[in-house]
């Protein structure tokens, strides 16, 4: 019998990951690389374990997320929602524990689109009064 995985989707502005957890010894494969290969920044390697450190969970499960789209700090911020998302439906009791965080809230900041008539998204042409 397979063992049992538990998949979610966690979203950061463009980015978008594709998580499974299954318990394990805390490995990571994180589009076929390991997580120190894929992340060479400390603090995005806190955002993806920071689930697991809050719910003391640290290396009992093995992480394997596929991600595309945005920079390298919102694929880890992807992963990390994803990975939160994961352990609620493994264990609803974490649910509390992630939710106060803000670990299980879709960050809903983007870039905001450029309008017509404007440089970018507020500002305007510089003014040339000659």
């Amino acid at each position: 019998m397979a063992e049992k995985r538990y998949y979610a989707t966690g979203k950061r502005k463009t980015a978008v990951a594709r998580v499974w957890i299954k318990q394990g010894t805390g490995n990571y494969l994180i589009n076929g690389r390991s997580l120190e290969d894929y992340f060479p920044v400390e603090e995005w390697r806190i955002m993806v374990n920071k689930p697991f450190l809050l719910t003391g969970t640290m290396s009992k499960f093995d992480v394997i997320a596929t991600v595309r789209g945005g920079g390298l700090a919102a694929q880890a911020w992807a992963i990390g929602h994803g990975i939160a998302k994961a352990l609620v439906e493994y264990n609803p009791n974490f649910r509390p524990t992630l939710k106060k965080p803000g670990l299980l809230r879709r960050d809903p900041r983007v870039k905001e689109r450029k309008k017509y008539g404007r440089r970018g998204a507020r500002r305007g042409f510089q003014f040339s009064k000659r």
